[in-house]
């Protein structure tokens, strides 16, 4: 792949891999085709054909499946199997994403000793100092032909908004727009790489072609304005939306997201050629390699085996029984009218918080709903983030204008099949930003235009006054305004339960022995 006047590197990209080691499916243990055990395969591949490759991880990696539930609540003094995968196929770089401070400073940092190679994040910084927090916000490699690669590590700086705040206590958070402007400059100027790499655990704001925006600017996202408005940027590598993103350029800048889950691998070639004393890229090209057909690689299998048998036999243990029918079979009509599994999450965040209202979400369209027998594998199934509840003391109005929000989930109806608003399925399926309610009565009526739909609203009888101020219990993504609740940002906070929803779940129905389908039909949407 190489000749002394020219040379061609392989960048390979994983994101949001959320703790997918394996190609399972933990809700019944069907196998996929997804997973970082397949995607080895193809990085295997890869090296095969090429010397020059680089594997970076984009982050997101050590919170989202049960095994790295069990590894970070049950088994955190074991090494941390994800880690354990990434050195295994020695990654070159991994950047800081924003659920891997869900379970809290000490165990990313634990899991960050264990890394065989650096964490990148130039924008998250010492609060005190203002030095990078982790140690490291790029990596210089240099291939045996002298041709300089940096790598840039960036992270969506909109963490605050989401994350207890224990979990990040004493860092701050930058810009991740003016950072990278700072550090790209700095690399340029004093280490003079042919290549420079950003990669940053954040999506894209505006449409990749038009340049119009696709979501409230609340710069959550700016990976538009890093390719239009930043010189010196070669490579832009994405995630944090689950998009799949290849064979694009935005301003020159040539852009990847692979997916989430290991369901892509991210693959960039890049040809360089020297010119003079000065190696030039002449050509890019990109894709996204599948890994359907792939055989898992047997090392990664077999260094999460012990994790996976500890987890399994944990999903599979007996929390207790159900009476009545809390299956779900349609996604969406659990969100057109109340269903009894929605009715007993919420009714769980009254008992446990004492507030009067709550609120939840259905969060994916894949959610199985409890059987008779309730296991811990129907818990995580369902409740599929660690969030901890908080009770907020919230106006009628913010109640108003939330359930406003909820109802703009739905396209307006006009005759035909309810349909969800491409707002909530793009760039990437955002179900679990509608919400359902317990402790109010309600109705939306989605054949009116966005901002006018709640036609309905009381409690306890009467019309819901807008003035009085309300406790409610909610998650702390949501409490935090996550999913542009803004109504709820800065609220004061009631009470705070800093304990899994999922173990919260969990004891809560191991206390009863035995729980009851039940439902009040408090809300319902109309058309």
């Amino acid at each position: 792949m190489t000749n002394r006047q020219s040379c061609t590197i392989t960048i390979l990209e994983t994101s949001d891999l959320h703790g997918s080691m394996l190609p399972i499916q933990y809700a019944n243990n069907a196998p996929t085709e997804s997973g970082f055990a397949k995607i080895a395969r193809l990085i295997e591949r890869e090296r095969s054909v090429n010397e020059h490759v680089l594997f970076i991880d984009n982050g997101d990696l050590i919170q989202g499946t049960p095994l790295a539930y069990h590894h970070a609540k049950k088994n955190d003094k074991a090494p941390n199997p994800m880690i354990a995968c990434l050195n295994e196929m020695k990654c070159d770089a991994a950047v800081i994403g924003n659920h891997e401070f869900n379970y809290g400073l000490p165990f990313l940092h634990k899991a960050i000793q264990e890394s065989s190679f650096p964490w990148l994040s130039a924008n998250i910084v010492d609060a005190e100092s203002g030095e990078p927090f982790f140690g490291r916000p790029y990596r210089m490699l240099e291939f045996p032909e002298g041709v300089r690669v940096a790598i840039l590590g960036l992270t969506t700086h909109y963490i605050p908004n989401w994350e207890k705040p224990e979990h990040i206590a004493g860092l701050r958070f930058e810009d991740a727009f003016e950072s990278a402007k700072r550090w790209v400059a700095y690399i340029r100027e004093q280490e003079r790489p042919d290549v420079m790499i950003v990669s940053y655990h954040g999506g894209f704001e505006r449409d990749l072609v038009t340049g119009e925006a696709i979501e409230p600017l609340t710069r959550e996202n700016v990976g538009y304005a890093l390719c239009a408005d930043i010189e010196g940027i070669d490579v832009l590598l994405t995630g944090h939306q689950h998009r799949t993103i290849a064979d694009c350029f935005i301003h020159g800048v040539a852009v990847l997201q692979p997916g989430s889950q290991g369901s892509f691998l991210g693959k960039m070639q890049l040809r360089l050629e020297k010119k003079e004393e000065r190696w030039e890229i002449v050509q890019v090209e990109s894709g996204l390699l599948s890994p359907v057909g792939m055989e898992p690689v047997e090392a990664i299998t077999e260094l999460v085996a012990p994790h996976e048998k500890l987890t399994q036999e944990w999903l599979d243990s007996p929390i207790g029984k159900l009476l009545g029918d809390m299956r779900i079979t349609d996604a969406m009509q659990v969100r057109l009218k109340e269903h009894p599994l929605i009715e007993f999450i919420n009714r769980v965040q009254m008992d446990l918080s004492g507030a009067p209202i709550s609120n939840t979400a259905l969060f994916d369209n894949v959610s199985p709903g409890f059987p008779s027998d309730i296991t811990m594998r129907d818990i995580v199934s369902n409740y599929i983030y660690p969030n901890t509840l908080q009770v907020i003391r919230i106006s009628g109005q913010d109640i108003k204008d939330a359930l406003e929000r909820s109802a703009s989930y739905f396209e307006t109806y006009d005759g035909g099949e309810v349909k969800v608003h491409p707002s909530f399925n793009e760039p990437k399926p955002q179900h679990y930003n509608y919400d359902m309610w317990e402790g109010i009565e309600y109705k939306l009526d989605i054949s009116r235009p966005p901002g006018e739909r709640v036609v309905f609203l009381q409690i306890q009888g009467k019309p819901l006054d807008r003035q009085a101020q309300y406790d409610v219990v909610m998650n702390n993504y949501r409490a935090a305004g996550g999913g542009n609740y803004t109504m709820f940002q800065g609220k004061p906070i009631v009470k705070d339960i800093p304990t899994d929803m999922a173990e919260l779940l969990a004891t809560y129905i191991m206390e009863k022995g035995t729980i009851e389908a039940e439902l009040n039909s408090n809300w319902e949407v109309i058309w």
